[in-house]
């Protein structure tokens, strides 16, 4: 997904308790990397709660554009204080499931991912869940 001016411009502030810039700075480098390897598990897992929590329209090649789901349990609607705390903890609740739901074999890096997504931008901890590399956009 190509992120626009526009698509930064309406990240719900509220919906980030980190700089809206340096968020939007990490969802540029997922669908980056998304775009340069498109079966990147834990970056589509980036990519993807950052297009939720943004409220975003994705717009897929060749198909109808359509409102990001949540990233865990795939509900439909805009992202809000109380569905980002329940998609948070589902993530977590996912990332420590045992066994591991064969589903979620098939998707190395993503629970991760998503999990470190959510912890650093909405309960502002952990690490960065991609790397910034020099010279990124917004920098």
């Amino acid at each position: 997904m190509e992120l626009t001016g526009a698509d930064v411009d309406n990240i719900p502030r509220r919906n980030v308790r980190v700089p809206v810039r340096e968020f939007a700075r990490v969802w540029y480098v997922a669908e980056q990397g998304l775009d340069a390897d498109p079966r990147s598990w834990a970056l589509f897992g980036v990519a993807q709660t950052c297009r939720w929590l943004a409220c975003a329209t994705v717009r897929p090649t060749g198909q109808r554009p359509y409102l990001a789901g949540a990233p865990v349990t795939g509900r439909f609607g805009l992202a809000h204080e109380e569905t980002i705390e329940a998609e948070a903890i589902a993530a977590d609740v996912l990332l420590f499931r045992r066994p591991v739901p064969l589903w979620l074999q098939d998707r190395p890096g993503w629970a991760l991912s998503v999990h470190r997504t959510f912890s650093w931008a909405w309960h502002k901890s952990g690490i960065l869940p991609v790397e910034i590399p020099a010279g990124t956009p917004g920098g």
